[in-house]
Parts: structure tokens; C-alpha cells; sequence
């Protein structure tokens, strides 16, 4: 009788747990794009805000690493992506950055 038991009780975990996990790994990867897309819309107001204060037009290259770590309080702009992506045109004012595995943010 006590072997039914644990056979059932371990049936009913891995129950759970073929439900849990998946749930888990697609809640996990929502949260990275959306920390990724945080960091992309704050650089990009840094960068729109020196750009607005330096005068200078669209097109225009920066050092990101002199400059807009000036604007970015706890964060550098060489922070990788939280689901391990690399940010394209961080360097350029008035291009939008993006993500080579999340892309770029969406307007909500």
C-alpha cells in the first residue's frame, strides 16, 4: 500500500512541475525584454536629453562612455543586455537603439 502512495505522490508532483516550469521559463524571459527595453528607453532619453543640451542634430556621435554615464545615475552603457544581447547604436543621436535578442522597445 505505501509504495502506491509515493508513486502517487510523485506522480502528482511532476504534475506540477510539467506545469510550473514552462510558466516559470516564459515569466523569466518576459522580465529580461522588459528590464532590456528599461535600459534601451533610458539611454535613449539620456542621449535625446545631452544631445538637446549640446545642441547637437540627429546623426550626431557620441562617446557614451564619457558622456551619457553622466546622465545614467546607477547604470553604464556598457551593462549587457539581462538576457545576455548586445544594444547597437548606442553612439548615435537620434537613431534608436535596439537589441540583438529583444529588439527594440514597442510603444505601450
Amino acid at each position: 500500500m505505501g509504495l502506491i502512495e509515493i508513486m502517487i505522490v510523485v506522480g502528482i508532483i511532476g504534475l506540477l512541475a510539467a506545469i510550473a516550469i514552462p510558466n516559470f521559463l516564459r515569466a523569466r524571459g518576459r522580465t529580461q525584454r522588459n528590464n532590456c527595453w528599461n535600459i534601451i528607453r533610458q539611454v535613449e532619453a539620456a542621449k535625446n536629453q545631452y544631445a538637446l543640451e549640446a545642441g547637437l542634430a540627429d546623426g550626431a556621435t557620441i562617446n557614451p562612455s564619457t558622456v551619457l554615464n553622466d546622465y545614467l545615475q546607477n547604470m553604464k552603457v556598457t551593462d549587457p543586455c539581462p538576457g545576455g544581447g548586445t544594444y547597437s547604436d548606442i553612439a548615435s543621436v537620434g537613431t534608436p537603439m535596439s537589441c540583438d535578442i529583444h529588439g527594440m522597445p514597442t510603444s505601450q
